[in-house]
């Protein structure tokens, strides 16, 4: 498959009530064109494309929203760089792609320089970096297969969450509280940790455009019966 045929297939799929969506964000479209096509429905076209450096790197490089998220979807781990990832996060500030590109099963998290890169993410002064680096904390707590990655690493950032999140912006608070709900899946020791946390943070209101918005409550999800009986709390 190549770059045409991929577009041929969102102009194809177009969806006016994204594309309605899209237009009305402004400004913060970035200038790229969309064909409204959902996030859903690209990971699931993504699979059947399969892994592709090359034309990953061709689809980021279009000015097309729909087309920059498949890139981002079907990037090889073992072939992206650390320079590659410090040029891509400097142009996911719209849309979906910086969801796509740290969290969501994305295909950053799944290098080999992924830690050290979330380590450094959410200690940068920039807020999309650190946006990024948290939504990469969330995908690497799902992980039970790296070993650097212990509870004293996760226990950290729980309390930096803690300290730092009333500071943050909507987008990087709600990628904070998503790192924070999947450390308190990992472990019943970590669990416990992050309920205590997330009760002195309390909901955590990240639509800064519109503050009636439902905010997310970590709570919630980590004292749910379900965790309650993987867990044995």
């Amino acid at each position: 498959m190549n770059r045409n045929e991929i577009l041929a297939w969102l102009k194809s799929n177009r969806n006016k009530r994204g594309v309605a969506h899209w237009e009305s964000l402004g400004e913060d479209i970035g200038g790229l064109r969309s064909d409204g096509v959902g996030l859903t429905q690209l990971r699931t076209y993504a699979k059947t494309i399969g892994r592709d450096h090359k034309l990953a790197q061709s689809l980021w490089n279009s000015d097309h929203h729909e087309a920059k998220l498949i890139g981002l979807l079907i990037d090889e781990p073992k072939k992206i760089t650390r320079e590659q990832a410090e040029s891509q996060v400097e142009g996911v500030s719209t849309g979906y792609l910086a969801h796509a590109f740290s969290s969501c099963d994305a295909t950053l998290p799944k290098t080999s320089f992924a830690f050290e890169l979330a380590q450094d993410w959410v200690a940068s002064r920039d807020p999309l970096r650190r946006r990024c680096g948290y939504g990469l904390v969330y995908e690497l707590s799902k992980s039970k297969r790296d070993a650097s990655l212990r509870d004293s690493y996760y226990e950290k950032c729980i309390s930096k969450i803690e300290n730092n999140i009333s500071a943050e912006e909507g987008c990087t608070r709600a990628a904070m509280g998503g790192a924070l709900i999947g450390i308190g899946k990992r472990s019943r020791k970590l669990n416990q940790a992050a309920i205590k946390a997330a009760k002195r943070i309390g909901p955590i209101h990240f639509n800064d455009d519109n503050p009636k918005a439902d905010p997310i409550d970590v709570l919630k999800h980590l004292t749910s019966d379900y965790l309650k009986k993987k867990l044995g709390t």
